[in-house]
């Protein structure tokens, strides 16, 4: 057994364990990331390394709480560049993830900014098992009732179920029948979205890999950006989770901006 030093860090109750690789190299297996994410043991959603990059500040590699690597985590992103613009002092930075560079900021309200690049409706980028409607997905969830969802990859691959009541829907039954759904060949985040009005979306979220979690921040981006699309919501709207909101604003440009609060930065050390 070996001790590791550790950053510990959430953005709305969705939690990270954070090691930086950039001076010290850190070789932790999937196995590992399986025990480390345990919540009977230190416990979070993703695992998150930080990593040297020639041409941006630095580069990040997720993890879900299943040991499988992902594109990209918005909240996760959001934290490190906290933690980072403290450590050097400054208010903006720029963090490559796969395919993309995300460009973060910290403004006068303590809120952490990042532009989340462009969302994806190419279903063969979402990605869908074959070409189809991703704006009406059908899928069965029990023998008598099929919904619709929307399907688009802003990072990751999501779809997102526009619905009356949030409650009548159990997501733990759900989410891994849906993410694990045969239109996903890369399986799926699920979220369950109420819009409360033109500016305002209430939701729940399974994760792909990682399941329930209090927040996800391209689930709010993907929520966002489909809702303005059905017309259901404006461009810029506020998405509730139960610890608190992430702003989102789907600028002209076609980027997604998401602004949030961040928890302090605790330093932990996780045996292994």
């Amino acid at each position: 057994m070996h001790k590791l030093d550790a950053y510990k860090m959430d953005g709305l109750g969705n939690d990270f364990i954070i090691f930086d690789r950039r001076k010290k190299s850190i070789s932790i297996s999937k196995d590992e990331i399986i025990k480390i994410s345990d919540r009977k043991n230190v416990g979070c959603d993703q695992v998150i390394f930080i990593e040297k990059d020639e041409n941006n500040d630095v580069c990040l590699k997720f993890f879900n709480s299943d040991g499988g690597e992902v594109g990209a985590c918005g909240n996760g992103s959001r934290c490190v560049a906290y933690l980072l613009m403290k450590e050097n002092l400054n208010k903006k930075i720029s963090l490559k993830v796969t395919g993309r560079i995300l460009k973060a900021s910290f403004d006068k309200n303590n809120l952490v900014s990042i532009d989340m690049g462009q969302p994806n409706f190419d279903w063969n980028k979402i990605p869908l098992n074959k070409e189809m409607d991703n704006q009406n997905l059908e899928i069965k969830i029990n023998d008598k009732k099929t919904i619709e969802g929307f399907a688009l990859n802003v990072g990751n691959p999501h779809i997102i179920f526009y619905v009356n009541n949030l409650n009548q829907y159990d997501l733990k039954d759900l989410g891994p029948r849906i993410e694990n759904h045969e239109y996903f060949p890369e399986k799926c985040n699920v979220t369950f979205a109420k819009v409360l009005n033109k500016r305002n979306i209430k939701v729940k979220v399974w994760e792909r890999g990682a399941g329930l979690t209090k927040a996800c921040g391209t689930a709010a981006c993907a929520t966002a950006v489909s809702s303005s699309v059905l017309k259901l919501t404006e461009r810029s709207v506020s998405v509730q989770f139960d610890e608190g909101s992430l702003e989102i604003d789907w600028n002209l440009n076609n980027n997604i901006y998401m602004s949030g609060p961040v928890s302090e930065v605790k330093k932990i050390i996780i045996d292994i």
